[in-house]
């Protein structure tokens, strides 16, 4: 199985998704370590990437996780994902069942997640074109973020157990 947390800058996929990847023993995929230099100077100056910027990157993340369930490992892939064609380029050729999980919260949580961020390349002053690049996924998983990390993994690790 592959399980996409998705969601804005600074929703927790990456905190949320290493929790859900360990309760569950599966491998863990961070789509930050897959940006090309020129993307991650971009976001860090503040600068809102493409969809030129992303499909290559989108490409690149369906081909690894493609990697890894060849090996048979069921794989937690953290990727903001934000658009419906974004999904659907990651799902494209995915061998097995695709779940996404949207880690949903208001841009006040957000914003005051941002603040005490520190030592990630994207900057927070792109959080309102996140929000206005997201499009709500139909037939996702949500979970609240309000809730700790710890919380949200076990919350999204009982509903896929559910669906197995």
């Amino acid at each position: 199985m592959i399980v996409v947390l998705m969601g804005v800058c600074g929703c927790g996929k990456t905190t949320v998704g290493r929790s859900l990847a360990a309760e569950l023993d599966w491998t863990f995929v961070d789509a930050d370590d897959f940006h090309p230099q020129a993307s991650v100077a971009k976001m860090a100056a503040g600068i809102a990437l493409t969809d030129a910027d992303r499909l290559p990157w989108l490409d690149r993340l369906a081909e690894e996780v493609r990697s890894e369930t060849e090996y048979g490992r069921d794989v937690v892939l953290a990727c903001s994902a934000l658009k419906q064609a974004y999904r659907d380029r990651l799902a494209q050729g995915a061998r097995q069942d695709l779940v996404f999980v949207y880690l949903k919260g208001n841009p006040t949580t957000i914003e005051r997640r941002l603040a005490l961020r520190s030592g990630h390349f994207m900057s927070a002053s792109l959080l309102a074109s996140q929000f206005a690049a997201l499009e709500e996924p139909a037939g996702a998983i949500v979970v609240d973020i309000r809730q700790t990390a710890e919380a949200q993994a076990a919350e999204i690790a009982a509903q896929l157990r559910s669906m197995a």
